[in-house]
């Protein structure tokens, strides 16, 4: 094989670090590498545009194998996950047939919610009519405080249907600190609610009782470094906190479940995955634990809601699928992927097929199952991970420090740091940093949204008074859809009308860009193939009765055409200037203020047209 090796690369020789540098300084023409071709991102590193195998020399994530600690690879020694699908139950009847029904289409893991005041046995009995409970992994989501109720009333029914419990699998979703994070209300007596769930949960020994919700943390917008740094102290909470009430390590670990979001940034979400079973193994053998195999992280990953839209919704089926292809590349146990219209109706048969079938053509048609460990040895990936981990270590590490993560919780710091972070991506979005298509670019201009909105996602329906604060669920699109929303509500429809002349290049796309910019809002775009004049560009534009006339052209015409349109409009409808030429303070001095380009704040300047023409929010 080493003599093969060499005869292949014969013919290549080697191209050191220092080469490649000096063709791409070369290439560059003297512009800055680090402003130029360096990845900022925002969770605490920077990312460089190429590594080499002498970046990922001495790492220890590539040292192990798959099955083996710390698990960077992987808990076992495949990549097969299950596929889950979650049911909110009203109907218990209706919801059983259901459920029968999914596991022939390709469901291997079944996730139902429902009320506390739904709990009883009669209710999970007809629930779980027909299923095996042996065959399919069974996730139960509902009150806290009927928890321990709950895994009671399910380890009488398995004992009653005669399953063995060791074949069984499954979770409760425990979430102690839900009421701190959600809803703002303190939580102080969680140690011993957890320890009566953990007691309680002995019954059920393949069932996973103790929650860590972090994607509660993705889908208020945090970056991933904090969704794993924040994690990783939630899971150790329970660890110290527990251990401390009685029960050994390995007891509580092993009844942990780790839930995450899958945000959109495809690779990091590869290395988030892979980087947090490897520090949670390094967490739990802290311990002194004796079974290496209490040390395994077991996650659960579900499609983030933040960054999900309501315009333009069938755009969400290719933000799902590569989340939930950066899942199963880094082998997580289950992906639930959200259907794409569940940010503003109940999920329809047709969007949960398709959801199901984003992760059957994983499997079936990319076998992404049948590889273990697929990204291993990825110069970039390795290298993420140790960066995201050392970040996200460093967090952990803080945390700790103040007191552990209720602690950090119970003061409101965890929660105002991921609102920060939602408020800094929505600025991105909102400048179009940060990219939602079909919402802040390329928007879908005739789309009319307002009549197909049935719920309030950001709903929560508690009747509790917040005295800390809470996360914030509102997404990533939210505010430019509140926009558009009050556009269509208003009852009236700006028009805005291109006044393009010149330059042919420029003028076609500035053009597009102002089409863009302002269809961001719902507005009605008058495009036009060019004017001869300005004086018969203004009076199509009068004729068409326009609200805002975007005058498109090059930067050296402007001086020209910019005070003729001016001049020539009068004030019969707002005058815009698309870009930002040199002759700009020339401009403002004729009374020109109205500008819109590439640093423009999109949402403001939209926000600012829409109070001028009467828009309420």
């Amino acid at each position: 094989m080493a003599e093969l090796k060499e005869k292949l690369f014969s013919e290549f020789p080697p191209v050191s670090t220092e080469e490649w540098m000096a063709k791409i300084t070369a290439d560059l023409k003297g512009a800055p590498f680090e402003k130029k071709l360096v990845w900022k991102t925002g969770e605490g590193f920077n990312v460089n545009p190429f590594y080499r195998s002498e970046d990922i020399e001495g790492l220890k994530t590539t040292e192990s194998l798959p099955g083996e600690f710390p698990y960077v690879r992987g808990t076992k020694k495949d990549n097969d996950w299950k596929v889950r699908q979650n049911i909110d139950v009203t109907d218990f009847k209706a919801v059983n047939e259901k459920a029968l029904d999914l596991l022939t289409k390709g469901v291997t893991s079944l996730g139902f919610h429902f009320k506390g005041e739904d709990v009883n046995p009669q209710n999970i009995a007809t629930l779980l009519n027909g299923i095996c409970p042996e065959s399919v992994e069974l996730n139960f989501k509902s009150c806290n405080c009927k928890a321990v109720e709950l895994i009671g009333i399910l380890a009488d029914y398995l004992k009653n249907a005669g399953a063995d419990p060791e074949k069984c699998v499954g979770s409760v979703n425990y979430n102690p600190f839900k009421k701190p994070l959600v809803k703002g209300v303190k939580m102080d007596n969680w140690v011993e609610q957890a320890s009566a769930v953990l007691k309680a949960g002995q019954a059920l020994p393949g069932y996973r009782v103790l929650a860590v919700n972090a994607c509660n943390l993705s889908d208020a917008g945090s970056y991933i470094s904090q969704e794993l740094g924040y994690a990783l102290a939630w899971g150790n909470e329970l660890l110290a906190k527990l251990s401390e009430a009685g029960f050994r390590v390995e007891e509580v670990a092993t009844k942990i479940q780790f839930n995450f979001g899958i945000s959109a940034n495809y690779f990091m979400e590869i290395a988030k995955f892979r980087a947090a079973r490897w520090l949670w193994a390094e967490i739990v053998a802290a311990y002194g634990t004796e079974c290496p195999c209490a040390s395994k992280m077991v996650a659960q990953a579900e499609t983030s809601a933040w960054n999900m839209t309501i315009y333009d919704a069938h755009v969400n089926l290719l933000r799902t699928q590569t989340e939930a292809m950066s899942a199963a590349i880094a082998g997580v146990d289950t992906i639930t992927v959200t259907p794409f219209n569940a940010v503003y109706e109940t999920p329809d048969e047709f969007s949960e097929r398709i959801a199901r079938n984003q992760q059957l053509l994983l499997k079936e048609e990319c076998h992404f199952d049948k590889v273990v460990d697929p990204s291993a040895g990825s110069y970039y990936i390795e290298v993420l991970i140790n960066s995201l981990a050392d970040v996200a270590w460093k967090l952990f590490l803080e945390v700790e420090d103040k007191g552990g993560f209720y602690a950090a919780v119970k003061s409101g710091e965890i929660q105002q740091a991921v609102n920060a972070s939602s408020a800094t991506r929505k600025k991105a979005i909102a400048t179009r940093r940060e990219i939602l298509l079909g919402t802040n670019q390329f928007p879908n201009f005739t789309e009319v949204a307002a009549d197909k909105i049935k719920i309030d996602w950001c709903q929560c329906g508690c009747g509790c008074e917040p005295t800390i604060p809470a996360l914030d669920f509102s997404r990533g699109a939210s505010e430019f859809e509140a926009l558009r929303l009050a556009t269509e509500k208003s009852g009236k429809t700006p028009k805005v009308f291109m006044l393009t002349i010149g330059n042919l290049a420029m003028r076609l796309a500035r053009s597009q860009f102002s089409s863009n910019f302002f269809g961001c809002a719902g507005y009605q775009l008058i495009d036009n193939l060019g004017f001869d004049t300005v004086e018969a560009g203004v009076e199509a534009a009068v004729n068409a009765s326009a609200d805002i006339v975007v005058l498109c052209s090059s930067d050296d015409e402007y001086a020209e055409y910019a005070p003729a349109a001016y001049q020539a409009l009068a004030g019969k409808a707002e005058f815009v200037v698309a870009g930002a030429p040199a002759c700009a303070d020339e401009l403002k001095a004729h009374g020109i203020d109205q500008f819109i380009n590439v640093r423009s704040n999109v949402l403001k300047t939209l926000k600012s047209f829409n109070a001028k023409l009467g828009i309420e929010k």
